[in-house]
């Protein structure tokens, strides 16, 4: 699965699922822009990436500000503000990166891989903002796979369930809070645990690999099969 001298630009690279997308694809040979607010952490991804890939190469790209996207919250507590802003954070920027890039995309025959959410392909009540902007970001997807298959260039996205990061503790779920949601999210993944950020890696590598050289427009789920159930 190698993706050996290919340029790619991973964004929230400074942790969580970003930073273990960049272990894997620096493993797999690929040059590597480091996105990010967090210049520090970004450094530090970059130390790791060099301490495990001899000649890895690796540039940071400090992003503009922005704060992390909202993920609880319903309709009567909206506050139109937040909406906007996880709007803009998971759906506007990938539109305006994609576009940016589109050039490149085209000259190369590249891939484009998405980070979306098992969110945006089941409805979760109270988290209205977070959900929405996920299901605008797989439909972007699919649209601008058909879009660009005549082109030669794939564009797919990886939808995960609950994952083990830091998000949860920078939006201010810490504690016997984030225990229950822990507990609440294992039993209701059919697989009976939660996912690892490296599930999520592998699955963006093979995407942007040839491996995948046939498959565009799909919304792939990473989440212990939640995205099969019925509500009871």
């Amino acid at each position: 699965m190698s993706l050996s001298e290919k340029v790619v630009i991973v964004t929230g690279a400074s942790s969580g699922i970003g930073a273990a997308i960049a272990q894997v694809l620096a493993r797999e040979g690929a040059r590597l822009a480091l996105v990010g607010r967090n210049v520090a952490n970004l450094e530090a991804t970059r130390r790791t990436l060099q301490q495990q890939v001899k000649g890895v190469r690796a540039e940071i790209v400090a992003a503009d500000v922005t704060k992390d996207a909202a993920l609880i919250g319903g309709l009567i507590d909206l506050d139109i503000e937040e909406f906007d802003s996880v709007l803009n954070t998971n759906l506007r920027g990938v539109v305006l990166l994609t576009k940016a890039v589109l050039p490149h995309l085209l000259e190369t025959k590249g891939a484009v891989v998405n980070v979306s959410s098992c969110a945006g392909l089941r409805p979760f009540a109270g988290a209205l903002s977070y959900g929405v902007s996920k299901a605008a970001l797989d439909q972007f997807t699919r649209i601008v796979a058909l879009e660009m298959a005549p082109q030669g260039v794939r564009v797919n996205s990886v939808n995960p369930g609950f994952v083990v990061t830091n998000i949860h503790e920078r939006i201010g779920i810490v504690d016997e809070e984030y225990k229950a949601m822990l507990q609440r999210a294992i039993a209701s993944h059919p697989l009976g645990r939660v996912g690892d950020v490296f599930e999520v890696a592998e699955a963006v590598a093979f995407l942007a690999s040839s491996k995948a050289s046939f498959t565009t427009g799909a919304l792939f789920p990473i989440d212990g099969g939640k995205h099969n159930l019925t509500p009871r």
